[in-house]
Order: C-alpha cells, then sequence, then structure tokens
C-alpha cells in the first residue's frame, strides 16, 4: 500500500476565454472575490489557493463519499485575456490536470480554441466546466444542487435547451479531434473528455466538477503524483513583494520535493542566480488565494505541491516569474539548471523598436507575444521599474514612435520620474495594469502620431497635379498670365511651379480663383481661373495645352515611398505621368 504522504496535491490549471467565468468559478469554491479586485475584472496575474480534500467533500454531497489517496487540490488561476496566451502555456505546462472554463451560452471563442492547443501541446488532461448555466432563458437555480439535481427540476422546454447548449460544445470538440460527453453519461474517461454544467452564481454542478477532478486524479495521475517527501523543492515565484515588517518575499508555486527552514535556494535575480538561506515559510489559509491573503501560518517546511510565502535575506532583484531551486550539493550545477530555464524565455527583440516593462516575466512574455502579433517592434524587454539611465538611452531614439515605454504593472523610480515631469528629455510613458488597454492606448497615440506627421507632410510636400488651359478662356497673356483651366488630376495650390509635357518649368502659379474669391486648392474635376507668373500665352504656351504642377525631385520621393497610399488615383496618375517625363531619360528620377 502507497505511504499517503507520497501522494503529492495535484496542480489544477484553469483556463479559458476572458469573462467567460474563471476566476468566479473559484471565487465560488474558495468563498472570496478575487475577481473583484483585479485590474478591469480580468486576472492579470497568476494566483494559487489550495482546497483540501474535506473541504472538497463537504459541497460535494453524495458525491463525496469517494475514499480517495488526493490529499486536495491547488488551484492555479491564469490571466483569461488572450494577449496572455504565453503564461497559459506556461500554466498548462506546469499542471497536472486542466479545468477549460467555456460559457456554455456563448460557445467556444478564440481564446478558448488556444487554450485548448496549449493542453493538446502540453499533453495535459483536462476537464470541460460549462459555465453559466443559470442563464440559460427559463432556468430555475437551486443553490448548491448537483447538476443533476438542477436538471431535473427545470421544465422540459428548458431541459432540452440545455441539451442542445451542451451537444453544440460536443460538435465543435468533435472538430478539433476530442471525443467528449457530459459527466453523467461518460463510461470510457480515458478516451472520453468530460462535461460538467456548472453555475459560478448559485453553486450548481460545482460539486461535481471537484469530485470528477479527484477521481481523475486518483484513477489516471496517481503515479505521476508520488513524490519523496525529502527531494529538494522545485517551485516557481509567482509574485516578489516589499512588506511591512518582513521586508522583501516571494510567493512561490512548490512543484516538487520540499522546502524547509534553513535551506539554502537558488534564485534568478537581474544579475543571474543569486543563492540565499530560507528564513521563515508562510502558508495561507486552506482556501484562500496566496495573492490577497493577509492571515499566512508558519511551517518549518512545506512538500509540493503548495503555494507559499518565503522570507530571506537578498530577495530585492528577484524577477518574477524565475524558477527557485532548493540546493542540495553542488551549486554551480543548480546555478546552471536556473540559468538554462531563463534562457527560454520568449521575447523577440529588434534592432529598431518600443521598450517594454512588466512586472513578472510572464507579464513581459505576454505583452511581447501581443506586441509582435500587432507587427509592434521591441527593442528593450525587461523585469522591473523604469530609472533615469532607461530614459536617457530611449531619449536618443530618432523615431517619435519607439520614443516610448510600456509599463505593465511596474513604476518608474523617482529619479526618472523627476526627468519626466521637468520634462528633461521627450519620451512618453504609457502604463496600464491591464495589458491589452496598455497595448491599445499605444496604437491609439501612434494613430494620432502619425495623422499628424502626415497632415505636417502634406502641407509641406508639393502635391502632383495635371491640368488644362480652357479654350476661350484666356483673360490675361502676361504679366501675370490670367487663364480658365480645369484640373484633370491631382491637386493644385498655389506658390507652385508650372511645368510643360517635356518637363520644362515655366512659370509659377500665383493666385487661384472660384466665383471671384481666392481658394487655397483646387481638386480633381474643378475649373478654376489662375494667375500666371513668368509666362506669356501664345508664346511658351497656349489654349488647350496640358500642364503638370512642377514637383521636385526628391518630394517625388516622398510622394511615392511614403505617401502614396494617401494619394487618390487622379493624384497617383499625375504623379506618375510627371516622374515618367523625367524617367525616359534619367531611370532612378526621383527614386
Amino acid at each position: 500500500m502507497e505511504d499517503e504522504q507520497h501522494i503529492r496535491t495535484p496542480i489544477v490549471c484553469v483556463l479559458g476565454h476572458v469573462d467567460h467565468g474563471k476566476t468566479s468559478l473559484l471565487d465560488w469554491i474558495r468563498g472570496s472575490r478575487v475577481a473583484a479586485g483585479e485590474a478591469g475584472a480580468i486576472t492579470q496575474h497568476i494566483g494559487a489557493t489550495m482546497i483540501p480534500i474535506d473541504s472538497i467533500m463537504n459541497m460535494s454531497g453524495d458525491l463525496g463519499r469517494l475514499k480517495t489517496k488526493i490529499p486536495g487540490l491547488l488551484f492555479i488561476d491564469t490571466p483569461g485575456h488572450h494577449a496572455f496566451t504565453t503564461l497559459r502555456a506556461r500554466g498548462g505546462a506546469l499542471a497536472d490536470i486542466a479545468i477549460l472554463v467555456v460559457d456554455v451560452n456563448e460557445g467556444f471563442k478564440q481564446q478558448t480554441v488556444e487554450a485548448l492547443q496549449i493542453l493538446r501541446n502540453c499533453k495535459t488532461p483536462f476537464v470541460i466546466a460549462a459555465t453559466k448555466i443559470d442563464r440559460i432563458p427559463g432556468w430555475r437555480s437551486v443553490e448548491n444542487a448537483s447538476f443533476l439535481q438542477s436538471y431535473k427540476s427545470q421544465n422540459e422546454r428548458v431541459q432540452t435547451e440545455c441539451e442542445n447548449r451542451v451537444y453544440e460544445l460536443v460538435g465543435k470538440l468533435a472538430e478539433m479531434g476530442f471525443n467528449s460527453e457530459r459527466f453523467d453519461r461518460v463510461k470510457d474517461f480515458q478516451h472520453n473528455l468530460v462535461i460538467v454544467p456548472v453555475s459560478s452564481m448559485t453553486g450548481e454542478g460545482i460539486g461535481d466538477l471537484l469530485m470528477v477532478m479527484i477521481g481523475l486524479a486518483q484513477r489516471f495521475l496517481t503515479r505521476d503524483l508520488k513524490t519523496t517527501a525529502d527531494g529538494p523543492g522545485i517551485g516557481t515565484v509567482l509574485e516578489v513583494k516589499e512588506e511591512k515588517g518582513m521586508g522583501t518575499t516571494l510567493d512561490v508555486i512548490l512543484y516538487d520535493g520540499i522546502i524547509c527552514v534553513g535551506d539554502e535556494i537558488a534564485i534568478a535575480g537581474e544579475d543571474g542566480p543569486v543563492a540565499t538561506k530560507v528564513r521563515a515559510l508562510l502558508q495561507p489559509r486552506p482556501m484562500k488565494e496566496i495573492l490577497i491573503e493577509d492571515q499566512f501560518r508558519r511551517a518549518r517546511s512545506v512538500t509540493a505541491a503548495a503555494g507559499v510565502k518565503i522570507t530571506a535575506p537578498n530577495l530585492e532583484n528577484i524577477i518574477a516569474g524565475s524558477p527557485i531551486r532548493v540546493i542540495r550539493g553542488n551549486r554551480d550545477e543548480t546555478f546552471a539548471k536556473i540559468e538554462e530555464e531563463m534562457q527560454e524565455i520568449n521575447v523577440m527583440l529588434s534592432e529598431r523598436g518600443i521598450t517594454v516593462r512588466a512586472d513578472t516575466i510572464g507579464a513581459l512574455e505576454a505583452l511581447s507575444k501581443e506586441l509582435e502579433g500587432k507587427k509592434i517592434p521591441i527593442m528593450r524587454a525587461e523585469v522591473g521599474p523604469v530609472s533615469r539611465r532607461d530614459l536617457i538611452e530611449i531619449s536618443v531614439m530618432r523615431d517619435e514612435l519607439y520614443k516610448t515605454v510600456l509599463c505593465f504593472n511596474v513604476p518608474l523610480l523617482p529619479d526618472a520620474e523627476a526627468m519626466i515631469r521637468d520634462r528633461e528629455v521627450d519620451v512618453k510613458i504609457f502604463s496600464n495594469r491591464v495589458i491589452y488597454k496598455l497595448i491599445d492606448d499605444y496604437i491609439g497615440w501612434c494613430g494620432e502620431l502619425t495623422r499628424a506627421r502626415e497632415t505636417r507632410q502634406f502641407e509641406t510636400v508639393i502635391l502632383p497635379a495635371k491640368f488644362s488651359i480652357l479654350p476661350g478662356c484666356v483673360f490675361r497673356q502676361s504679366g501675370p498670365a490670367v487663364v480658365g483651366v480645369r484640373i484633370l488630376g491631382g491637386i493644385l495650390r498655389p506658390h507652385v511651379g508650372v511645368a510643360t509635357r517635356d518637363g520644362k518649368v515655366i512659370g509659377e502659379i500665383k493666385q487661384i480663383k472660384l466665383n471671384k474669391e481666392t481658394i487655397q486648392e483646387a481638386k480633381e474635376g474643378a475649373e478654376v481661373a489662375v494667375s500666371i507668373d513668368d509666362v506669356i500665352i501664345g508664346r511658351q504656351i497656349d489654349a488647350g495645352d496640358t500642364l503638370y504642377v512642377a514637383v521636385p525631385e526628391r518630394h517625388v520621393k516622398i510622394l511615392e515611398t511614403e505617401m502614396l497610399s494617401h494619394l487618390n488615383a487622379g493624384t497617383q496618375e499625375a504623379l506618375e505621368e510627371y516622374a515618367h517625363i523625367f524617367r525616359r531619360s534619367k531611370p532612378f528620377w526621383g527614386k
């Protein structure tokens, strides 16, 4: 018979689309309100909650009679917005088993599919929690009841609607190669994905979900959950905090082995792995979220899997999201393993681009991944606050779009804040506690900046135009010549040169009038009167002639390389014709 202490707590990862109810599900289980405290009501960091087996049995009613060696479930709540694909992948890899939350009323969304792919790639077994059954039209809730109890109390129409929505999920899963069925109808749990309908508002079906998780862990994961009680502890740093009376502390998920007070541990710091000794181990109370717990209990040792707060000297520069290992034997070997894991951080950098800062490795990866998807290049990506030195380095960037820092949940250090306040550097700071809002703010600002830049260009660059002198509309032959013209393409403005079909500049537009009113531009199709300096009608040009605005060669290059997409078809045609005049003899003119 296996000794119970050798079966560790399974780590359960909760994944799903934003707003489908992941954190609300855990809120019901632990009786807390974490969701309400999250920025934008979207989970921004990985959190951990230990649910003891006794609590699970109490929530499961008659189902809770199952005999099990599983000591409980350690839930990891991962960020739900699509920006956090990377964190979900890390969560999926860390977990022994997962719950994929799907709103039974909305069905599969992009992030649901992403989560499924991550679970498939990580080969993590999982269960579908079909949430929000209480929002099925006509559903009469029975608080804390099992799903089947609630289902039987519904009228036939509501039962049919519930069946239809569950089978829509079954059909979608089949398209993705998964055999699935509602939990009470599954005969072969090894080859069929389990769907458990639940409500995070009323508790309906949650007892079923927990017992399904325990049953699957008991039946299929016992071998993987075996652990030696005295193996060196291995975990992941969730958060680095400065706490009153304790100094800097680490919130850690211990997923293998044991950690004791007095152990020497290796962790990744800003300048590489560091070693320190555990001063104290503090555990959250059962059913309490480690990130918001305020009444920890001291422990001499903690065995995986568990959430634990660690106090130790020299934690100030530790990177959140980094690996942590108890050192047994060769310190260099342990350091090498830490460095190897840190090198796997996935951020794609460019020679030119913006600077991003985040408070954890996972958030940094997620922010970078989202920016990469939006084709926004990153030159620097680091964990931690923004310093004076950072601002000085960023301020020398030539492109205004890249003289920016995107700060996710990190501050500016006082000297950097003073530089921005006193306008010592021209650097734009974006800061937000919700990643997608942070990126939206940056993209919106880029749009405004680009439009302003284009407006300035349109005001300074000479735009092409093609026009002809109307027959019978020569009002003065010279000094200046005044003629009526039709704009055949482009935009005609005053104070630009006039060129003939062979490219010879023969005068300058002095003024444009429409119905005796002076105007600043005339567009394609307009018929206006223009005065032209330095030209004599009948000598250089005649009625009926087609003329062009004389666009300088360097302006042609700007128009073709930077502004072409903003020019209408007539303006583009006028530009092409004018450039062709010169390219007949000089193929690379204006290029």
